[in-house]
């Protein structure tokens, strides 16, 4: 039987060592590859708080030397930029909040590695992903990892069918503890090494000054919602529905109660506040659809949980596909909601699809 190749996508971190590592186990012929993300690695984060620095490759390469595999630097710095730092950039400038991991994912630990892998003739791509596909008779399907609290099938519900085929996720039914005693007793010296967060290209995790530095300090109007003046801004894309805190409003609400960033306007440059009551969504509307299964019949009124954030809970909801957009009524609001997030719909525990969140109601 033919020895099925893989590249093994190494961020340097104590997951990706030891996905790659159980890949070698599993018996296939595996390539060690770390994602160069910038053609400038300092202007990213350092020390252990991204996933793409000049550290992080270092620590890939010497753990694909423990395992005993070759190990490659692939350059996605253009691709990167394009397909994640310029859509962030677009999404804040049109008054939405996007999440970075997910496009990441969608365009190039999924899309544009596996399309080289393919290329250069392997079988499909590992990560450390904490997630689990398995089999069924109209090929393979997405689903919650065993460790509920490292679970990232949301962030990995854009990922198509043919996607989902080529991804191997070694770690979906283990819990992260286990992973760094596996590291320690397999000699990975990564098996401490703290987890990556936040925005890998946003060097001083400062998101609001990263943006105005890109896009201007631009000031306008922080209105209610009957357009009554309260205070200004320095840059519209800087705040994020459901935001209490920075508001600096010179016009205090007379009932004493606080305000919350409600709607982002762009084109005319208004911040809208409110009540928190005002924050509640009970249909959620996005597009466009990614199936990572079966695509459900047009129209037709499903059961399901809904997920509007990476560690949120999942939500009881009815859903459809109406032909165009996926849609969620929830059986309880949700408060605080943005555009631009990601909509994903769960069977149990199997990812029927997603979908970028176009509207709130």
């Amino acid at each position: 039987m033919k020895k099925l190749k893989v590249i093994a996508a190494m961020s340097g971190g104590v997951d990706s060592a030891v996905a790659a590592a159980r890949a070698v186990d599993a018996g296939y012929e595996v390539v060690g590859v770390h994602l160069a993300l910038s053609s400038n690695p300092k202007k990213y984060r350092s020390g252990a708080r991204g996933c793409c620095t000049i550290e992080d490759s270092h620590d890939a390469r010497r753990a694909a030397d423990v395992i005993g595999i070759p190990f490659y630097i692939w350059d996605m710095a253009e691709e990167f930029h394009k397909g994640v730092v310029e859509n962030f950039l677009s999404e804040y400038q049109s008054g939405r909040t996007p999440n970075p991991c997910l496009r990441c994912n969608e365009k190039i630990k999924f899309e544009a590695v596996l399309d080289r892998a393919k290329a250069l003739g392997f079988d499909g791509v590992v990560t450390g992903h904490y997630a689990i596909t398995k089999d069924s008779p109209n090929g393979k399907t997405l689903h919650r990892a065993a460790d509920i609290d490292k679970d990232q099938s949301y962030v990995l519900a854009v990922l198509r069918t043919d996607q989902i085929a080529g991804a191997i996720f070694p770690l979906g039914d283990t819990v992260k503890t286990d992973t760094r005693k596996e590291a320690k007793e397999r000699g990975l010296f990564v098996a401490n090494k703290p987890d990556s967060h936040d925005i890998c290209f946003v060097p001083s995790g400062d998101n609001a000054g990263w943006l105005r530095e890109r896009l201007g300090s631009e000031t306008g109007d922080i209105v209610d919602q009957s357009g009554k003046k309260l205070g200004e801004h320095k840059g519209a894309y800087t705040y994020t529905i459901g935001q209490r805190r920075g508001l600096a409003l010179t016009v205090p609400d007379p009932t004493g109660e606080p305000r919350y960033v409600l709607k982002i306007e762009p084109k005319s440059n208004t911040v809208v506040v409110g009540s928190h009551d005002a924050l509640a969504v009970s249909t959620i509307s996005a597009t466009p659809p990614t199936w990572c299964g079966p695509i459900p019949e047009v129209n037709k009124n499903l059961r399901g949980f809904a997920q509007v954030r990476a560690h949120g809970e999942a939500l009881a909801c009815d859903y459809k596909f109406d032909g165009t957009n996926l849609i969620a009524y929830l059986d309880e609001p949700v408060f605080g909601l943005a555009t631009g997030q990601a909509l994903v719909i769960y069977d149990n525990d199997r990812v029927v699809g997603s979908g970028t969140i176009c509207e709130t109601i």
